[in-house]
């Protein structure tokens, strides 16, 4: 006898952020009639490392050359501003300085123009005396202007996706419970009782991938270990015109506290870099006993400890110390005072880290029986997730 199956879709999407929310775009414009559900835990989409974000169109001038961030954020960058163009999304290509302030700095300045180059990326170099064509107030020894960066409106780009999508969007849906038979399909519970049984399963769920994957019988071989960026909004927003970044460490996959200027003309600062208490911790107040547990029960976790706790020291002071994160600010900006500085919400990324302490580079995209599990994607995710949900899509179909 053959086993008759009532599927409620093809396929089930955990996690209405952007990349969730692009998978399902691109499946059914891929594939016209695939029934595509998504299920998201808040009351509506991107209220996470979507909607928590700078803002920011990335040129892809940071990532590895052939890497998945490289080809992906340039690519997606030309591709998001076509989309909020067609859509009518508030965007708007600024360009940004990345800015070298201390001698040594200059060489790894040096470095990202290889790399913009190798990346297909126009990049223009300025002497000191430049840089005030283009940031009047910021002072650096040297800098570079990169053109095809943006910025936009990412919560918006979410939304657009989840209507152009025709996928079936369920908000309140946390997911407590996945039966995976590799012969038939998946079988979904959610928080509420409900049952979604589907062909195949695509893991988005960001801050909490790792745990869904898990869910779901697959072990990912890493862990999402939270990282908190706190931001301020400049009081004296004509101090900036556009976007201004330091020279970042290529140590860390983290840019460094960054001026921007959003799509709504105010400036943010940040962000930093400290460890969150809980999966969504926005701030030192929220504290989840179990998810804490698990991040210090990851041996990888105390291997970063131990192996970056300068670095990490100089992130927290930061973080308590409003005066310092200034001083940090006026490398760049030197009129900033702590006044100028008004607390701002904060994001989270998260960030895998595997056993041995290594923080995850790249995107990471694995499949399983039935399951395709989007593994890291922090940012420069938002910029990319045009490409990511395609490729994620391919995957499925």
């Amino acid at each position: 006898m053959r086993r008759v199956i009532a599927y409620d879709c093809d396929v089930v999407v955990v996690g209405g952020g952007i990349v969730g929310l692009s998978t399902a775009y691109a499946m059914t414009r891929a594939a016209p009639g695939t029934r595509v559900m998504v299920l998201e835990k808040e009351p509506g989409p991107a209220r996470h490392q979507t909607g928590r974000n700078s803002g920011v169109i990335h040129s892809g001038i940071y990532y590895r050359p052939g890497s998945l961030k490289a080809r992906y954020a340039v690519r997606g960058a030309a591709e998001m501003v076509k989309f909020c163009a067609e859509y009518g999304i508030a965007h708007a290509v600024t360009g940004k300085l990345i800015v070298a302030t201390e001698r040594d700095e200059l060489p790894r300045l040096h470095a990202l123009v290889q790399r913009g180059r190798e990346n297909g990326i126009p990049v223009r170099e300025l002497g000191a005396s430049q840089i005030a064509e283009y940031e009047p107030e910021v002072r650096g020894l040297a800098a570079i202007h990169v053109a095809t960066t943006g910025i936009c409106d990412f919560v918006g780009v979410a939304g657009q996706l989840a209507e152009a999508s025709g996928a079936q969007i369920r908000y309140g849906a946390e997911v407590t419970y996945i039966d995976r038979r590799p012969d038939l399909g998946v079988a979904v519970r959610t928080g509420d009782g409900d049952v979604v049984r589907a062909r195949v399963l695509v893991n988005c769920a960001g801050l909490h991938c790792d745990e869904i994957a898990r869910l779901a019988g697959d072990e990912p071989g890493m862990r999402i270990v939270p990282f908190r960026g706190e931001y301020y909004s400049l009081a004296r927003p004509w101090l900036v015109k556009g976007l201004v970044y330091p020279v970042p460490d290529p140590a860390f996959p983290f840019l460094g506290v960054h001026l921007t200027r959003g799509i709504d003309g105010g400036v943010h600062i940040g962000p930093n870099a400290v460890p969150a208490l809980a999966r969504e911790g926005y701030d030192w107040r929220t504290v989840r006993a179990r998810e804490l547990g698990a991040t210090l029960a990851w041996p990888g976790a105390w291997r970063i400890a131990r192996r970056h706790w300068r670095y990490g020291g100089g992130e927290l002071r930061r973080s308590v110390s409003k005066a310092a994160f200034a001083g940090a600010v006026r490398r760049l900006l030197p009129a900033v005072t702590s006044d100028d500085l008004v607390p701002a919400s904060a994001g989270v990324r998260a960030q895998a880290v595997l056993r041995d302490g290594t923080l995850v580079d790249d995107f990471l995209l694995r499949e399983g029986a039935r399951t395709v599990h989007v593994l890291n994607a922090p940012s420069p995710a938002a910029t990319a997730s045009l490409p990511i949900g395609r490729e994620v899509g391919r995957r499925v179909l």
